[in-house]
């Protein structure tokens, strides 16, 4: 039967996961599935912490890890880097700090690949783990709401069926990469999204299911959510200008919030009267978020009304404050490159 099941490769991009790494690694090399069929390729960035010690510990007596150094920094280059090297069928990307609740997340990555007839394989990635911080489940709760969350993205979709791999790809037949090429490699952030929306372009469907699902950790700080996020709007921005395709009203309302208000309230100094259009505006938005956290609240719990409050802000400032700076960013480093050519 073992001789029937084909050979996966599982790439992990760590960077500074000393927390979670061990964790994550034990919960895969404790899957029901037989030995000599997978190998485990840990990508490792240049950390402060000691995650390439506790990879290469762990590397050490384990035949099927294997840990190699990422020179690109980045998370795009240690999944291309991975990918590159994969002696597997099947090419599964988890992240260095994930919670894993089964241990037939490869058996269903080989089942449904086969059964549903697809070349990627989409799945849940939910931020409900069974450890999360008081805050944490707090963010968990808001990205997974409406306001938390773009609408068109299935990261958070519970329901099994076909799916664009455009948002939640995570496993692909080696064949894949022959034909969409792989991840790029001046990508901070959505590096995933810019391959799994070549995956669609080139007519790749996906399957989705909860069979599927891995649970992320959440941001444990309102800083180190708003830091998060202000990646995550800079990688929206370069997707744009990559993809003028996946630019969405969801992509586009934090940052028009965010230089709208940042716009206005600089004009309000010379002229007051914009204080009413931004007043409303202001308000609006405090209103909306403040409802939306007591929808929340109502159900989960009273305590989480005023993290709520502050934690939806915190979501949105940060996509728009990122993908506006990445904007400025390219804005002066073109104007650079026009000056070069003209002296």
């Amino acid at each position: 039967m073992n001789t029937e099941l084909p050979r996966l490769t599982i790439v992990i991009p760590v960077c500074n996961e000393e927390s979670y790494i061990s964790r994550t690694i034990q919960y895969l090399l404790d899957q029901e599935y037989p030995a000599d069929k997978v190998e485990l390729l840990v990508g490792v960035a240049d950390s402060i912490d000691r995650t390439e010690e506790v990879v290469k510990a762990i590397a050490a007596c384990e035949p099927r890890l294997k840990c190699f150094h990422n020179p690109y920094g980045l998370s795009s280059g240690a999944r291309t880097l991975g990918a590159q090297m994969a002696t597997g069928d099947i090419v599964i990307f988890i992240d260095g700090h994930v919670y894993i609740d089964n241990s037939h997340l490869l058996r269903s990555t080989v089942r449904l690949m086969k059964e549903k007839q697809v070349l990627v394989l989409s799945r849940p990635q939910l931020l409900d783990t069974p450890d999360n911080s008081f805050f944490q489940k707090a963010v968990a709760l808001a990205r997974g709401s409406a306001l938390g969350h773009a609408r068109d993205s299935t990261i958070y979709l519970k329901n099994e069926g076909y799916v664009s791999p455009s948002s939640s790809g995570a496993s692909y037949r080696k064949e894949v990469f022959e034909k969409v090429g792989y991840f790029d490699l001046s990508f901070d952030a959505c590096e995933d999204v810019d391959f799994n929306y070549r995956c669609a372009q080139a007519g790749f469907r996906s399957y989705t299911s909860m069979d599927l699902a891995v649970y992320y950790y959440p941001r444990s700080s309102l800083r180190g959510l708003f830091r998060q996020m202000m990646r995550y709007g800079a990688g929206r921005f370069r997707l744009a200008r990559k993809h003028p395709g996946t630019l969405s009203v969801g992509t586009l309302i934090p940052f028009l919030l965010t230089a709208g208000l940042l716009s206005f309230g600089i004009l309000c100094l010379f002229w007051p009267v914009l204080l009413y259009p931004v007043g409303f505006i202001a308000f609006a938005y405090i209103l909306t978020t403040a409802l939306v956290s007591l929808a929340l609240s109502a159900r989960r719990g009273w305590a989480y009304f005023p993290v709520l409050c502050a934690i939806f802000p915190a979501i949105h400032v940060g996509l728009g404050w990122g993908f506006l700076r990445q904007l400025f960013v390219s804005v002066v480093m073109m104007r650079n490159h026009h000056l070069a050519r003209l002296f």
